[in-house]
C-alpha cells in the first residue's frame, strides 16, 4: 500500500472552527503537537509506544478544553529510525506549523532534533518551536547541548544507574561482579560510563565492558557466552529495543543464571523472551502502578479504556511529560491570535504536576524533568502481568524525585531569550 507523504491528523478542526466563528468566537490560531517517531522498521516497537501515549495525552488535553478553545492538533511523522529520517520530518513539521515536536525512541535521532530546533529558532525568531523529549536520555542533550527550546521529561543514565544500584544492593541482589553490556553510541556510551561510576557506592568490580553496534547484532549468543566465562553475578545494561529483545532471547536459549540489572526491561516482549529466567531480574523505570496504589490502578485502567492495552515501558513518562507541557498551555494567553513558543517554554519552566508515583517538576537549569524512579524486579506476584505471562513488575523501592535526582551538569549553560 502506497504511503502517504502527509502526516495524519488525528482531530479534524474544521467543522469547530466554523461553527464557533459562526457564534461569534474568536479564534487563535491552534496549537499543533507533531510526534516524529521511529514507526516503521526493526525499532517501531519503541517508537509505537511514544505515539501511542502522545495520542492519549493530547485527547485528554482536549477533554480539558485544549488551548484557548480549541482542541490541540496532533500530526504524526515517521522518521523511519535514523537521524537523517528525523531531519526531513522536522522540516515536514515545521512546513505544517507545528509548534512542539514529541520524540523518545533513540539519543541518536534526538540529537539530530534538538540540534535542528536550535538551529531553526536562532534563523526564524518569532517561529520558534520547542522540542519534547519524552525518552532520548544521553546525557549530552541537558549537557553540553541543553538549549531553551529543549526539555526532558525522562531520566538519563546517572539517575537510572544510581536508583537500580541502591535498591539492588539493599535487596542483596548486585553482589560483587558486574558485567556491563550497551550499545555503542551515547546513550549506551552515558550507561557504560554510570555502571563504573556506581561501583564504589555498589560495591561491585566491573568486570569487564562491552559496547556493541546499535540495532545489527542478530544473534548475541556469543556476547551472552562472554558474560558466562566472565563469571558475572549481574548483568547491567541499558540496552533497549530489538537489542534488548535479542539479549533476552540469547540468555534464554543459553540458560544463563546471571541476574540482569536494566533500564528498559518493561519494553513488550522482553520477558515473553527471557521466560522464566527473567524471574529477579531488575529494571529501573519511571512508573509502576502498583507502586501507585490506588491512584496508579486509576491511571492504568483510564489508559487501557482509551488505547485498548496497559501503559507499559515508556508510554507513563510521556502522558506526564505531556501533562507538564498542558499545565504550561493553561498558563499561555494568545498574543495577536497565536501561541508565543517562547512564553510556553518559560511556563515550562515551572511546570508540576502528580503523577501516582509522586511530584514531576521542571528543573529550570538545564530542563531535565526531576521525576520518581520506581526499582522492578520480576516476579510471578506482581499484581500486573506482562507479555501475556504469568510475570510482571512488584515494586522494590520507589525513589522521589529528589531523591532519584542527581545534579545539573556543569556543561549547560543556558541561555534564554531577552
Amino acid at each position: 500500500m502506497k504511503k502517504s507523504k502527509r502526516p495524519s491528523t488525528l482531530f479534524n478542526l474544521a467543522a469547530l472552527a466554523a461553527a464557533c466563528l459562526a457564534s461569534g468566537g474568536a479564534l487563535a490560531d491552534p496549537v499543533k503537537i507533531g510526534v516524529i517517531e521511529t514507526l516503521s522498521g526493526p525499532q517501531a516497537a519503541s517508537g509505537l509506544t511514544y505515539r501511542a501515549a502522545a495520542r492519549y495525552a493530547v485527547e485528554r488535553m482536549n477533554a480539558e478544553g485544549g488551548w484557548n478553545g480549541q482542541p490541540v492538533q496532533l500530526l504524526e511523522y515517521d522518521n523511519q529510525g535514523g537521524p537523517g529520517g528525523a531531519a526531513d520530518k522536522l522540516k515536514a513539521a515545521v512546513a505544517d506549523g507545528v509548534h512542539i515536536v514529541v520524540q523518545g525512541a533513540s539519543s541518536a535521532v534526538g540529537g539530530q532534533i534538538t540540534e535542528d530546533v536550535r538551529k531553526h529558532n536562532l534563523r526564524n525568531p518569532g517561529k520558534e518551536i520547542i522540542y519534547v523529549n519524552v525518552g532520548a536520555e544521553a546525557l549530552e542533550l541537558t549537557g553540553e547541548k541543553c538549549h531553551f527550546h529543549h526539555f526532558r521529561f525522562s531520566g538519563n543514565a546517572q539517575v537510572r544507574t544510581k536508583a537500580l544500584v541502591l535498591a539492588m544492593k539493599q535487596a542483596n541482589a548486585l553482589g560483587s561482579r558486574v558485567y556491563s553490556i550497551n550499545q555503542n553510541y551515547s546513550w549506551g556510551q552515558d550507561m557504560e560510563q554510570a555502571i563504573v561510576d556506581n561501583a564504589q557506592l555498589g560495591g561491585y568490580q566491573v568486570v569487564e565492558k562491552t559496547l556493541h553496534d546499535v540495532n545489527k547484532i542478530q544473534d548475541f549468543a556469543p556476547y551472552v557466552a562472554k558474560i558466562g566465562a566472565a563469571k558475572a553475578d549481574t548483568v547491567m545494561t541499558g540496552n533497549w529495543s530489538n537489542d534488548l529483545l535479542l539479549l533476552m532471547k540469547a540468555t534464554k536459549a543459553a540458560g544463563l543464571k546471571a541476574r540482569f540489572g536494566t533500564i528498559f526491561l518493561d519494553q513488550p516482549g522482553n520477558i515473553g523472551n527471557a521466560g522464566d529466567l527473567a524471574i529477579g531480574h531488575f529494571v529501573a523505570h519511571t512508573f509502576n502502578p502498583e507502586a501507585g496504589g490506588a491512584e496508579g490502578e486509576r491511571f492504568v485502567n483510564d489508559y487501557k479504556a482509551k488505547t485498548g492495552h496497559l501503559p507499559v515501558a515508556t508510554e507513563p513518562q510521556t502522558v506526564f511529560g505531556m501533562a507538564m507541557v498542558a499545565d504550561a498551555l493553561k498558563r499561555v494567553k494568545p498574543e495577536g491570535g497565536k501561541l508565543n513558543v517562547n512564553q510556553l517554554a518559560k511556563a515550562m519552566e515551572s511546570s508540576r504536576v502528580k503523577t501516582p508515583n509522586g511530584e514531576m517538576t521542571m528543573r529550570a537549569a538545564d530542563h531535565q524533568a526531576l521525576l520518581p524512579i520506581v526499582v522492578s524486579t520480576v516476579a510471578k506476584d506482581a499484581k500486573y502481568k506482562a507479555d501475556d505471562t504469568d510475570m510482571g513488575f512488584k515494586p522494590v523501592k520507589l525513589f522521589s524525585a529528589a531523591e532519584a535526582a542527581t545534579p545539573a551538569q556543569a556543561s549547560c549553560k543556558m541561555q534564554r531569550p531577552s
